[in-house]
Order: C-alpha cells, then structure tokens, then sequence
C-alpha cells in the first residue's frame, strides 16, 4: 500500500488505477481492470476482461474524468480500439499528459449507493454512507460516523437512512446484501485510519446486489 500511495504524493491525488489498487489492497470489491498504453493493448486486454466495457482516461492532469469527456461506458468489442484512441485525442487536445485508458468490465444493475470519508481537523477520519442518485443530490440521504467504525455503527449507518426500505427491498425489488456493505464500510475505516495521509474517499457508486457489492468509480485525495 506504501508504494501505491507514495505514486500519488507529488500530484496530491491517487490515479484510478492507483485508488483501486489500493481499495483492493484492503479487501474493497473492485471489479476486474486492466491499463491499456496503446490501441493494441487495448483490444488484448480489452477480450482478457470482456465486454462491455467501459474506458476512462488515466491522466495524471484529470481529475474528474466525466468533465472532459474521459468515460465512455457499454463500449463492445469492434469498438474498444476508438474508444481508446478517442481518449489519447481527448488528452491531446487538452494538452494532458496521457497514460493510458482504464479498460473495466461494465456492471451489472443494482442499487447505487456511496462510500465517502473525509479528515476532519478536529474529528479525525469521518465516513459516509448514502444511497446513490437522486437521493443524495436532492434529499441530501447520507449518514456520517468518525471512524474507527463498529460493525454496529456501519449498521446504523445503513438502516438510518430514509432510502433504507430500498435496500431491504420493496414493490417487488429483491433485498440487497446488506452485509456486504457493512464489510466494505468496516474496511474504508480501516484504511483511513491506517493512512493519515488520505485526506478524500469517494467510492461512487457502489452497486449493491442481492449477494455482495462492487465499488465501480475510486477517486483518492492525499
């Protein structure tokens, strides 16, 4: 984890790859990934993985990639080629330096929420925990605990949001594994309080399932 970390010290930020590299250092369930460096690479790993997939640009100058067109997602297989390149023009056109192209299997539909933690000066690491879409843009759903966290408190955490019904499963919808979410809550503790340095987490979203959970999108401020 050292090494992943001390990557992004200069720049103050950790590089996707980097975020999730180190959330799979803690156990965090990210999906399968692979940086692609040219178009060839990109159509090798590109079937490795398999599609869809989705491509995000790997720039040590972009931080939010959707800001300047750096995703595309549902990307198949005659198409991975373009999309990476259409990322190097992206990069090219900004005057961004150009690392490569993340290449991730598209996820399966569930229920979207967000793991966040952020180092308060006078609390220490705080965590936070919401139900994803329009639940926390416009009713503001999330719930807050300092860590470290209890397997109590990230229950809490959980069921005291308003949206909880949600993930318990209504109107037919089948229950979410709340477990999973308890665990990937417990490990995001963990490791801001093992790292000082990390001052941000945003895991946005984590997909929810009927069994188990998948962090698609990491971003890491140092």
């Amino acid at each position: 984890m050292e090494s992943v970390l001390a990557k992004g010290k200069e720049r103050g930020w950790l590089l996707e790859p980097e975020a999730k590299e180190l959330c799979r250092g803690y156990g965090l369930p990210v999906g399968e990934w692979a940086v692609a460096r040219s178009a060839e690479e990109a159509a090798v790993e590109g079937a490795k993985i398999g599609y869809p997939l989705a491509v995000k640009i790997v720039s040590p100058d972009v931080v939010h990639k959707s800001d300047v067109g750096g995703v595309e997602l549902n990307v198949g297989e005659g198409a991975v080629v373009e999309a990476f390149e259409r990322m190097k023009r992206i990069a090219e056109g900004h005057g961004f330096r150009f690392e490569g192209a993340l290449l991730e299997r598209m996820a399966n539909p569930g229920v979207e929420t967000i793991v966040g933690a952020k180092r308060d000066p006078q609390f220490g690491p705080v965590l936070m925990f919401g139900l994803g879409g329009i639940f926390v843009e416009v009713f503001k759903d999330v719930s807050f605990r300092v860590a470290p966290i209890t397997e109590l408190d990230a229950e809490e955490m959980i069921s005291e949001l308003k949206a909880y019904p949600l993930l318990k499963g209504v109107r037919g919808r089948k229950p979410s594994d709340i477990g999973a979410l308890v665990d990937t809550l417990l490990r995001v503790s963990r490791m801001m309080v093992e790292n000082p340095w990390i001052k941000e987490l945003d895991l946005n979203p984590v997909i929810a399932y009927e069994k188990g959970c998948r962090v698609v999108d990491a971003r890491v401020i140092l």
